[in-house]
């Protein structure tokens, strides 16, 4: 249980919070005498949308509640997990998403296991690189991949910002 830090610029676009704010300012431009409606989407519809990505995501989590501050870019995420692994690929489904700052974990866990370290992609790295500086072996890479599946399709498929799951050596 804990807080977890994420680029909220960076991440999978699923909802369009940004360019609603962007169209709003574009109408006001054009035309000062009609109100503006925002299309910002409500935080109970970002929670909605953040669920179904965990849902997704296949993990075993029973009691699942998410819900979104819209105003701090807050996740908070809550049930019981079958193991650390789910918790943890739980809190990167929905930290790897922009507008997504913080992930607030209230996850119990009911097969206790050691926490997997959180790394941040950096500009030029992959799997590889990353392997061989925590494992030691490039050749390790396979192990980060399956770590982070489904969230990640491919081994070259990551970017950075990203958070991956490390699993402990």
């Amino acid at each position: 249980m804990g807080m977890f830090s994420f680029a909220k610029d960076i991440g999978d676009k699923i909802f369009n919070r940004d360019d609603a704010k962007h169209d709003a300012k574009s109408e006001s431009k054009a035309d000062a005498n009609t109100p503006v409606q925002s299309s910002e989407p409500s935080a109970q519809s970002v929670a909605n949308i953040l669920l179904r990505r965990i849902q997704q995501q296949n993990l075993d989590i029973s009691e699942l509640k998410i819900k979104y501050n819209g105003s701090t870019d807050t996740a908070e995420i809550s049930g019981k997990a079958k193991t650390q692994a789910d918790r943890e690929k739980a809190i990167i489904a929905i930290g790897n998403v922009q507008n997504v700052a913080k992930v607030i974990d209230n996850i119990d866990i009911e097969e206790d296991a050691p926490e997997s370290t959180m790394y941040t992609v950096k500009s030029g790295d992959n799997l590889s690189k990353i392997a061989k500086d925590v494992y030691g072996s490039a050749n390790d890479y396979m192990k980060i991949f399956e770590a982070n599946k489904p969230m990640l399709s491919e081994p070259d498929k990551i970017y950075p910002g990203q958070v991956l799951r490390i699993p402990k050596p």
